[in-house]
């Protein structure tokens, strides 16, 4: 029987299970709601829901190379707990979502989640739920970047950071031994320093317009509370000085160069020949702009005593 949009939206409202999961429930089921929702439970599914409203915001950032095929990964999956992420059926799970990226030219973690995993007869979907299930955490796919060429990966992994960084070159002697140390410098300055464009030509003209605002009003106000204010040119160059850091801070040719801060990250690549150019990067941090439950056990027990 055909099962209507309305049916699967009531479905999963009713067990927050997936859209795809609550279409093959009722299409199982004919229909039929609560047999349905008896279903999910019946494959666990409906429990997974449960987990899945859980903060997910450890984990894992896995960076993959595949050399034969010049094709890199970065992917960062999420747990609820440092433990779950240092499990072997974890890792594997890591492991099987970045080759499978690797294999397939997927655009995002939806088309990821219905592409058959590598080394496996299951969508990633699949495995995921299984994964769910057997690890007993919620477990996100959060992001992934690929990239295709002379691709080079660094981890860098300690003092409660994960940080997975991709970068691609190309120069005049490709991926020989001198390009590939150049590489890993510039993996260490982007973990290091988190640029956001590889030179000053790449920024919209809306970040810089709107930064240009932010430092002006800083400015202003600053000036308005000295005892000393100044002129109107003088604060126009304080705004341009500022602006020429904030130029610094976010594109990476234009960082000073963390293992010799005398010199740019430009100059430095420079010097060492090769004409080598950075045509893309990327810098995954894990659990990056998720917002960590913070419980209050005094709290906790205080309400449970009332």
């Amino acid at each position: 029987m055909a099962i209507s949009a309305q049916d699967v939206k009531q479905l999963k409202e009713l067990t927050n299970c997936g859209m795809m999961d609550c279409k093959r429930a009722l299409e199982a089921t004919n229909g039929n709601v609560d047999e349905a929702v008896k279903y999910l439970r019946e494959q666990g599914l409906a429990k997974q829901a449960k987990k899945a409203g859980r903060i997910a915001a450890e984990g894992l950032v896995v960076a993959k190379i595949d050399e034969a095929k010049k094709i890199g990964v970065v992917v960062e999956i999420n747990s609820e707990t440092d433990f779950a992420a240092n499990s072997d059926k974890f890792k594997a799970f890591c492991d099987t979502v970045a080759q499978t990226i690797i294999d397939n030219d997927v655009k995002d973690v939806d088309a990821l989640k219905e592409t058959v995993a590598s080394g496996s007869s299951e969508k990633i979907a699949d495995v995921l739920t299984d994964a769910v299930a057997s690890i007993s955490e919620n477990i996100q796919i959060r992001r992934f970047v690929r990239m295709t060429g002379d691709v080079y990966a660094y981890v860098h992994n300690g003092g409660g950071s994960i940080i997975g960084s991709l970068i691609k070159l190309e120069s005049d002697n490709g991926a020989d031994d001198a390009v590939k140390a150049v590489a890993k410098d510039l993996l260490l300055q982007i973990t290091a320093s988190s640029p956001q464009f590889i030179a000053q030509s790449d920024v919209p003209a809306s970040v810089i317009d709107a930064e240009k605002e932010v430092q002006l009003e800083l400015v202003k106000k600053e000036n308005a509370e000295s005892k000393k204010p100044k002129p109107e040119n003088v604060l126009d160059k304080i705004v341009e000085g500022r602006m020429r850091k904030f130029a610094e801070e976010i594109c990476l040719l234009d960082q000073p160069f963390v293992k010799d801060p005398s010199i740019t990250v430009a100059k430095y690549i420079a010097n060492a020949g090769k004409n080598i150019k950075v045509i893309e990067f990327a810098r995954l941090e894990k659990g990056e702009g998720i917002q960590k439950r913070e419980d209050d056990f005094a709290a906790e027990v205080a309400s449970m005593v009332k």
